[in-house]
C-alpha cells in the first residue's frame, strides 16, 4: 500500500472562506480561527464592505480584525440582498446602506492604530447621504492616517437617458454636497462624476483648486456653459479623463505630474477644445471624436509639441478623419520622438492607410501599431516593430 497523501493544496476563494467562517461560528477548533491574525485581515480584504461587515458577529476575535482592514472599499451597489435584483430596490435603500456601512466601519477603528490604505466610497448623488459620507470621511481623515481616499458619484439615470433639467438638478445636488464637505474633498485622491451640469462659474476650476491631493479626476457626461475657458493647474493630478463632456475649452495649463489623458467627443466645437501647457511626463494621449464636415482638423504636432508622448490613442467613430496628415518637419519629428504605442480605432471604410505614414514617418521608436477599421464586418490590423 503506498503512502496516503495528506498534503492536499485548496484553493479557496474570499467569498467560500467567509461562508465557511460562517458555517464554523460554534466551532473553536476551525483551521480559519487557526490562522494568523495578519492573514485573516488579508482575506478579510478581499470581501465587499457587507460580507466583511458581517464577520463581526461571528466573535470578539473577529470583530477585533474587522477594525483592522487596511481596504475599505464601500459600494452602495453591493447593498442589495441575496435572490434581489438592483432594479427591484430602492437607491434610498443602498444609499443608506452605504452610508451606514462607512460610519459603522470607521467608528469601529482606534485612531491611528492602523494605516488606511484605500478607503473607497461609491454613492449616489440622493438627499442627505452624500454629506454623511462626506462628514463621516472629514472626520476620518483627521484621527486616522489614509493614503489613498476615492469618490465615486453615481446618479440614478444612465447616461444616455438623462435629460437636461435632471442634469442640473444632479449638479446643484453635487455643489451642495462639495460645498458642505470641504474637508473631505479636500483630502481626496480619486474623484469620478457622472451626468452633471455645473452652471456656476468656474466651478470645474474650484473642485481641482479644492482638491489638492488628487491623483486622478474623471468626468463623464458632464457639461458647464459653452463659453468658458478652464485653466487646470494642479500639483498632484496624474490622470484626467473627459468622456462625452461639453466643457467649453480646457487649458491644461501646469501639471507636471500629468501622465494619462482621455478626451473624448468634442461636440459643437469647431476646433479641438483641448490644449497642452507645462505637461513634461505625459505619456499616454487618448483622442476620440464624432466628426463632421464643418470640423477642422487637428494637427497633431502643434497639439503634441513638447510633450514625450509615448502611447498615442486615436478613435475615429465617423465617416471622416478628423486628423490632418502632416509633412515630416522638426516639429512633428519632436512631437513623435518618443512614441512607443500607435492605435487608430475605427477608421472608417474606404480610407486608404496612406495618410498614417506621416505617423510612421516621424515616429523612430515606434514599437507596435493596431488598426481596426469600421466596416460591416471589422477588420483589425496589428503590426510590431
Amino acid at each position: 500500500m503506498g503512502k496516503r497523501n495528506n498534503n492536499r493544496q485548496v484553493l479557496l476563494r474570499p467569498r467560500q472562506i467567509y461562508k465557511g467562517a460562517m458555517g464554523k461560528k460554534n466551532n473553536t477548533d476551525d483551521r480559519l480561527s487557526a490562522l494568523l491574525d495578519d492573514i485573516l485581515v488579508n482575506i478579510l480584504d478581499r470581501l465587499n464592505a457587507p460580507e466583511a461587515a458581517r464577520t463581526s458577529i461571528l466573535s470578539r476575535r473577529w470583530s477585533q480584525l474587522s477594525a483592522e482592514l487596511s481596504r475599505l472599499i464601500i459600494n452602495a451597489r453591493d447593498f442589495v440582498p441575496e435572490g434581489v435584483t438592483i432594479t427591484n430596490i430602492s437607491f434610498d435603500h443602498m444609499n443608506a446602506a452605504a452610508a451606514e456601512a462607512t460610519k459603522n466601519m470607521l467608528a469601529r477603528r482606534n485612531p491611528g492604530e492602523h494605516t488606511i490604505s484605500l478607503l473607497s466610497t461609491a454613492f449616489f448623488l440622493r438627499d442627505g447621504v452624500p454629506k454623511s459620507i462626506g462628514h463621516a470621511v472629514g472626520i476620518a481623515m483627521v484621527t486616522h492616517k489614509i493614503e489613498k481616499v476615492e469618490f465615486t458619484v453615481l446618479t440614478e439615470k444612465k447616461r444616455l437617458q438623462c435629460t437636461v433639467d435632471e442634469m442640473e438638478k444632479y449638479g446643484a445636488q453635487f455643489v451642495s454636497f462639495f460645498s458642505g464637505c470641504l474637508d473631505a474633498f479636500s483630502g481626496l485622491t480619486r474623484l469620478y462624476l457622472e451626468n452633471l451640469r455645473l452652471a456656476e462659474r468656474d466651478f470645474v476650476s474650484t473642485i481641482v483648486a479644492t482638491c489638492k491631493q488628487l491623483k486622478y479626476l474623471g468626468f463623464v457626461n458632464c457639461e458647464t456653459e459653452m463659453w468658458m475657458t478652464h485653466e487646470v493647474e494642479h500639483a498632484e493630478l496624474s490622470e484626467l479623463s473627459f468622456e462625452d463632456c461639453t466643457f467649453g475649452k480646457v487649458e491644461l495649463k501646469w501639471l507636471p505630474r500629468l501622465t494619462r489623458v482621455k478626451f473624448e467627443i468634442w461636440r459643437s466645437f469647431v476646433e479641438l477644445p483641448l490644449s497642452f501647457g507645462h505637461v513634461p511626463l505625459l505619456e499616454a494621449v487618448t483622442l476620440i471624436h464624432i466628426a463632421h464636415s464643418w470640423h477642422k482638423m487637428v494637427k497633431l504636432s502643434t497639439l503634441l509639441f513638447e510633450t514625450s508622448v509615448k502611447e498615442l490613442h486615436l478613435g475615429f467613430r465617423c465617416e471622416k478623419i478628423w486628423v490632418e496628415p502632416e509633412c515630416l518637419t522638426r516639429r512633428l519629428a519632436s512631437a513623435f520622438q518618443q512614441l512607443r504605442i500607435v492605435n487608430l480605432d475605427c477608421i472608417p471604410e474606404g480610407y486608404d492607410l496612406t495618410w498614417t505614414m506621416f505617423i510612421l514617418e516621424a515616429a523612430p521608436s515606434l514599437e507596435e501599431l493596431y488598426m481596426t477599421v469600421c466596416s460591416t464586418q471589422k477588420l483589425v490590423v496589428w503590426f510590431s516593430f
